[in-house]
């Protein structure tokens, strides 16, 4: 299954069904019915789809998940000379190692069931976290090696009827749209950053922004007035927690 990284010959009924600038919500702390007029909503994979919404499965497919350790084979986890290599922001993440064919294919046999397990469940799209988990490894790994699995887990949702979406890695946006074959994004701090822009000029209005509370670099408000913010773009508190909670946030640009 693992891939060379290659060109990636897409499946077009899958692409062309992502919403166009949708209004959506982002779920990841814990799934709640949806603000008004969500059209789009991410959540976990192991929560459920919100019916009558166009829902994407979020997976964290090059680190392992906080608390989900025992899921991964010690052989699929990233190691050096002190041990497993661990997201310094993250502690409770540990990478994947992406470095070989063989190490892909480790990684692939406990994500592919994940993806096809949001298929069954009803979920439209997939989100697939940290590919940009080789600036993290000190080395070990390179962005070749991590395009290479993207490419395959693509594929594998593709198969399935999903649409998938790119996370993080935004510097090299073009190469994975063109080559891993990814339909959307999902652009976390884009505008605080000054990404968004490359997201936008390889998915046009198939970007989903989310800006946090705790990082805008000035207001909200003046972030959606910004032509380079993406047509879709959202606030939410750091935690993602549930509406209800007396830390949650959500707001979206008015005018899209």
């Amino acid at each position: 299954m693992a891939g060379d990284g290659g060109d990636h010959d897409r499946e077009s009924v899958a692409e062309e069904t992502f919403p166009h600038a949708p209004v959506f919500d982002y779920q990841l702390g814990g799934a709640y019915s949806s603000p008004a007029g969500a059209e789009v909503v991410v959540r976990d994979r192991t929560a459920p789809p919100e019916v009558g919404t166009y829902s994407v499965c979020y997976v964290n497919a090059f680190q392992t998940q906080p608390g989900e350790h025992d899921l991964w084979p010690d052989e699929a986890l990233l190691r050096d000379a002190s041990g497993p290599v661990i997201d310094a922001e993250w502690p409770d993440e540990i990478l994947l190692d992406t470095s070989t064919p063989d190490g892909r294919e480790r990684i692939l046999d406990t994500v592919a069931p994940w993806v096809r397990g949001c298929a069954a469940d009803g979920f439209r799209g997939v989100e697939f976290d940290n590919i940009d988990s080789f600036t993290r490894s000190g080395g070990a790994l390179t962005f070749a090696d991590n395009l290479a699995l993207a490419t395959d887990l693509a594929r594998i949702a593709h198969a399935e009827g999903l649409t998938v979406g790119q996370k993080n890695a935004a510097e090299f946006t073009a190469e994975l749209r063109a080559r891993a074959g990814f339909d959307f994004a999902v652009a976390e701090e884009c505008a605080a950053y000054e990404e968004c822009a490359a997201y936008t000029a390889a998915y046009g209005d198939a970007v989903l922004a989310v800006e946090y509370t705790d990082s805008l670099p000035r207001g909200f408000s003046a972030m959606c007035e910004d032509p380079d913010s993406p047509a879709s773009m959202i606030l939410r508190d750091r935690g993602l927690v549930v509406a209800g909670d007396h830390a949650y946030v959500y707001e979206r640009c008015s005018a899209r």
